[in-house]
């Protein structure tokens, strides 16, 4: 069962997002947290609790996200292999046709 906090969810919420917005605002993420808190009326350390519990859920989130994105930028990077193979194989065939048109030598008959 979930414990019961002396403060509102919304008050978490809102004090949280506080933190990531103004967090520019100050030398530090821990001065932003000490400011804020105590215009909240929380304790700094419950407040950075609360951030730390906030960075950990978007981490977690993102993690399947990185995993997502990763595998399409394999595919796209596999694409963009062939490509170049593709290019490459012109380029030798090219290569060879223009030897054979500079080369001084008479052909072989």
């Amino acid at each position: 069962m979930a414990k019961s906090s002396r403060h509102p969810r919304v008050v978490r919420e809102r004090a949280v997002a506080l933190v990531f917005e103004q967090v520019g605002q100050y030398s530090s993420q821990w001065a932003a947290i000490t400011s804020i808190a105590a215009k909240v009326g929380v304790s700094a350390e419950t407040l950075r609790r609360w951030v730390r519990d906030a960075e950990a859920v978007v981490g977690a989130g993102t993690a399947v996200t990185s995993a997502e994105s990763g595998s399409e930028r394999v595919r796209e990077l596999e694409r963009e292999n062939r490509e170049l193979r593709r290019a490459n194989e012109i380029l030798k065939a090219a290569s060879i046709f223009f030897a054979r048109e500079l080369d001084p030598r008479p052909p072989h008959s």
